[in-house]
């Protein structure tokens, strides 16, 4: 069973009606939450794919891109089992889903793993995807004065705390040598920070695709700072706890995060069709699925090749202290490897 994909507004100039809004819930650190995520989830052995037929596992998507490739890849085809997708506006209110057994596996930025585990959410990463990072960018309007990320300091930025544009945001002004604490930071969801960019509430937003092409191609803004080189642009599939101690579901989610991650390597292989058919399936016009599906992939990488840098990323939110110490190798569970190796490559050079 899926779900209907939800149309995108193409109306609006800023993505202000792109998706209802979801419950805005961020996970922090500092002790909000048990911090059990590092106890690792058992590793039943895995059952007969045959047998999975009344089984119904369910998928955390945003904006409709984890189905819609699934779907134009034909990887939703003949399926031994079922899939229910939800929507979520962002990478943290799965992360919530997941810790509560709301959904069994989703993908996400390369931030919202590591507030959901200093948070102690119950989830572990499974599968990782290659992005070069052009499209998680910092826009401000064309009439701005800011020319860089230094002209920041001392202004308001948007930006969806504890997601990729979080972090982006954050070693951006690192790199720039402005203090965190020099700008201030309003924390809202994609479609309201849509709304307050344009009517001017803020000086800039960090923000992601396909937010970033609509934006672009619809308005004025520039974009004074990209991801690519900054941040490690990954994205990583994550599962609950209780759904990989589940023989059953967890075999599911092998087959699962296969059939995506031969997906993710079949739209590299065919972008026009893959952007065609992405903008068709959220409501983006040829412009702006073009743009945003040219620049944000998700090509199957191993889980080895990105432990490094995302410890780096989870220390940078530490030395800030913005969340208690997380350690990436235990937020890891490889268990998926021996199903996922023959579909994984290299990460691609930068």
């Amino acid at each position: 069973m899926t779900t209907t994909l939800p149309p995108i507004d193409r109306r609006s100039a800023i993505p202000a009606a792109l998706l209802a809004l979801a419950l805005i819930v961020v996970l922090v650190g500092a002790g909000c939450a048990t911090r059990d995520s590092e106890a690792a989830a058992p590793v039943p052995e895995r059952v007969d794919l045959a047998g999975l037929s009344d089984l119904v596992l369910r998928v955390g998507d945003q904006k409709g891109g984890t189905q819609a490739l699934l779907t134009a890849a034909g990887q939703l085809d003949d399926l031994p089992y079922e899939v229910e997708f939800s929507t979520f506006t962002s990478g943290p209110p799965q992360v919530e889903a997941l810790n509560a057994g709301q959904i069994d596996v989703a993908v996400t930025g390369n931030t919202p793993p590591v507030f959901g585990a200093a948070a102690g959410a119950r989830a572990s990463i499974v599968s990782a995807y290659a992005n070069g990072g052009e499209g998680d960018r910092i826009l401000v309007p064309g009439d701005s004065p800011v020319q860089s990320v230094a002209d920041l300091a001392g202004r308001t930025v948007l930006v969806a705390k504890g997601t990729s544009a979080h972090g982006h945001l954050l070693l951006q002004l690192r790199k720039a040598g402005v203090a965190p604490e020099s700008v201030e930071l309003v924390f809202l969801q994609p479609a309201e920070a849509g709304s307050a960019f344009s009517r001017g509430d803020a000086d800039a937003w960090a923000i992601w695709d396909p937010y970033t092409a609509i934006t672009q191609t619809t308005t004025d803004a520039r974009t004074i700072a990209t991801a690519a080189g900054a941040s490690n642009g990954f994205w990583f599939g994550l599962a609950s706890h209780d759904a990989l101690a589940d023989a059953r579901r967890q075999t599911a989610i092998a087959d699962f995060l296969v059939r995506l991650a031969e997906a993710g390597t079949w739209s590299a292989e065919n972008p026009a069709q893959w952007a065609a058919f992405y903008g068709e399936a959220v409501g983006l016009t040829p412009e702006a699925a073009e743009l945003s599906q040219s620049r944000s992939t998700r090509q199957p990488v191993a889980l080895t090749d990105t432990v490094a840098s995302e410890q780096e990323l989870a220390d940078v939110f530490t030395e800030d202290g913005q969340i208690d110490p997380v350690d990436i190798d235990h937020l890891v569970d490889d268990r998926f490897q021996d199903v996922l190796g023959p579909v994984v490559g290299p990460l691609p050079e930068k």
